[in-house]
């Protein structure tokens, strides 16, 4: 299981979001993407991952940038998640782990000692042209959007 590495094209991606639409990674094109991949929503974590990039969207929208949630949830499930928290991005649904594992993440993580296979909490940046640009492997659940901005020097 390896991850994309900054410098290297981001894999390409076809995915549903909680509306039921179909999202393309190449739609994006022209614009800074956030992709983001958490283990599940309505957790503790994942909650306040998805609340701090929703209290920031506007900035992050004003700096250029597009936010893309994954995990392997259902449609239904991410629906419920975006209402409740009214989350103003989309967040994909892959049960069959397509878009997990082509960025490397879904695979064995070690949680609480133990060994399992899940969900690896992974924050790709990819840039303009489709390239990532920087990868975020220990993503600060609550202030990841400030984590974000200061990446690139905008606190």
């Amino acid at each position: 299981m390896t991850q994309p590495i900054p410098g290297t094209p981001a894999p390409q991606f076809e995915g549903t979001d909680q509306n039921g639409n179909s999202v393309k990674l190449s739609s994006y094109l022209g614009k800074k993407v956030v992709l983001y991949f958490y283990p599940k929503d309505n957790t503790p974590g994942c909650t306040a991952e998805a609340c701090s990039l929703r209290d920031n969207y506007d900035e992050l929208l004003k700096q250029g940038f597009a936010v893309l949630g994954v995990s392997p949830d259902s449609v239904t499930s991410h629906g419920k998640f975006a209402a409740k928290y009214e989350l103003p991005f989309p967040l994909l649904a892959d049960p069959e782990k397509k878009i997990l594992t082509a960025y490397g993440a879904y695979g064995e993580k070690t949680m609480y000692g133990k060994k399992v296979t899940g969900v690896i909490r992974t924050t790709f940046i990819i840039d303009e042209k489709g390239i990532i640009e920087k990868v975020i492997k220990k993503v600060d659940t609550k202030g990841h959007a400030p984590q974000i901005f200061k990446l690139y020097g905008n606190v």
